[in-house]
């Protein structure tokens, strides 16, 4: 097993108690935790992780004060129009999953644009979960096959795990190897349920404004300690490593 994730997914937790605890307005929080991001995208560049999914707003965060939701998408489209380029010169992949059309249409521009204008890029995949939920995405892809069976294109007894592994988001990717949540919560929080299912958990009390390389390296250093063995024995998993299906 490589002692670097090809694939690290991230719940970047504790904006909002970074400010509380400094007396701040919670978007004091959300702004600081903007410039942690730059930095986790640097460390994979630098150590060479190829995909990076980082969890930026839930389907369940639409439910936060008004005035806090609308302050998240004027610093997400700040963002947009800030980064793309510099992201882009660095060799960056910018995409988007999630229910895309809860969000205002200068949004979803930029979206479409950032994807159009990164595309061709392979050093980095970095994918931004916004407005999306785990179940939210199993659903669409149940609702896909389903058409394809209402269509006659597909017969249901044919349906399996590697049929609907192709409908889910990041299909294209391997599944993630690391998974990171600051903050200090224990749970995954609807965040991509089908993908995480063979993924290496590691949390952290730091809350993700405070986030910085040497903890990230930690968190890679318990990674490499651990054996991966997907139903396996240790023994087995000696001789050969095997892969997920959609790996």
């Amino acid at each position: 097993m490589s002692t670097i994730p090809r694939h690290l997914a991230v719940i970047m937790d504790g904006n909002g108690r970074w400010a509380q605890r400094r007396r701040r307005p919670r978007m004091i929080g959300h702004r600081a935790g903007a410039r942690t991001v730059n930095l986790c995208i640097d460390f994979c560049l630098e150590t060479g992780i190829e995909a990076l999914t980082l969890f930026a707003f839930s389907s369940e965060n639409w439910g936060r004060p008004e005035d806090e939701v609308g302050a998240l998408m004027k610093l997400f489209l700040g963002a947009l129009e800030r980064e793309v380029d510099e992201l882009d010169r660095r060799g960056v992949r910018i995409r988007f999953i999630g229910e895309r059309e809860r969000f205002a249409e200068a949004i979803r521009a930029r979206m479409a644009a950032a994807e159009v204008q990164t595309a061709s890029n392979t050093r980095l995949h970095l994918t931004i979960a916004a407005s999306y939920g785990g179940r939210w995405d199993i659903a669409q892809a149940a609702r896909s096959l389903a058409r394809d069976v209402a269509a006659g294109r597909l017969d249901p007894e044919a349906i399996d795990e590697t049929l609907l592994a192709a409908r889910v988001a990041l299909a294209d990717l391997p599944a993630p190897d690391l998974f990171i949540r600051t903050g200090g919560d224990t749970r995954v929080s609807n965040f991509l349920l089908w993908q995480l299912a063979y993924t290496e958990l590691w949390f952290t009390e730091t809350l993700w404004p405070e986030l910085d390389a040497a903890t990230l390296r930690r968190a890679l250093e318990d990674y490499a300690s651990r054996e991966r063995r997907f139903g396996l024995t240790g023994e087995q998993v000696a001789g050969t490593q095997p892969r997920e299906n959609n790996e």
